[in-house]
């Protein structure tokens, strides 16, 4: 897609997808990792935070579970942070020690951790809004991984488009609106890097199968299906929320 093309079509569908969940009172804090997502989530509404005149910060988690890499994430984020003049909170939590003492996965153990670190630095900020980069592929790939898992409707709904983080704060993800194509589109022309988890490619997770060998198979009879399962996801959670 071009330049011209994106900044005709998918920025407007953003700031007006976005403008529906963060308003002028708000002081909005971004999770970022580092990732794609999160960069182009942090860069997004640093520009909508000067249209809408809403207050933002970053947290950055760091899981202690992959030694040098994750340190270098810790870095690139501070660094990126820096540049933008974002104010930056960095986290350390020990994700194995929560997933040994409440019997989970580390992966399980790390999101447990990484969303009390969001709420922590949330109080201690005074934020009202929780901003994560979930985008439309990943509601997608959500929807299979409840089916495949086995759920009732409402687990069908998949990745809500927001929800309580405390009683103080609401999760929101702005991004819900575009694809994960897009995302990538919007890092290259803002010519924005990013952090890579080299563990997003091991089909020894179940999502990372589910995103790299089933939806491309169900591609192949549908290509919209990426689009279709967002929809239909969104729907539910809508209905689920009346």
């Amino acid at each position: 897609m071009s330049k011209k093309n994106f900044n005709a079509s998918v920025l407007p569908k953003m700031r007006t997808f976005a403008s529906k969940l963060l308003g002028r009172k708000d002081c909005v804090l971004v999770g970022l990792s580092g990732g794609a997502d999160s960069v182009c989530l942090l860069h997004f509404l640093q520009y909508l935070a000067k249209e809408k005149h809403f207050a933002l910060a970053a947290v950055h988690v760091n899981h202690g579970l992959r030694g040098r890499a994750a340190n270098a994430d810790e870095k690139f984020c501070k660094e990126l942070c820096k540049k933008l003049d974002i104010l930056l909170f960095v986290k350390k939590v020990d994700a194995r020690a929560v997933a040994k003492k409440q019997n989970l996965s580390p992966e399980h153990g790390a999101r447990k951790a990484r969303y009390k670190a969001y709420e922590q630095v949330a109080k201690k900020w005074g934020a009202t809004k929780l901003a994560l980069g979930h985008h439309a592929d990943d509601q997608a790939e959500t929807f299979l991984l409840n089916l495949l898992r086995g759920t009732k409707a409402q687990g069908l709904a998949g990745i809500p488009l927001r929800r309580p983080l405390c009683a103080e704060v609401e999760i929101v993800r702005p991004l819900l609106c575009i694809t994960r194509a897009d995302v990538e589109t919007y890092l290259k022309q803002n010519k924005l890097t990013h952090v890579t988890d080299q563990t997003n490619f091991d089909d020894i997770y179940r999502r990372n199968w589910v995103r790299s060998t089933l939806l491309p198979l169900l591609e192949t009879k549908q290509p919209k299906i990426r689009e279709h399962l967002a929809q239909f996801a969104a729907q539910l959670d809508t209905l689920t929320q009346k």
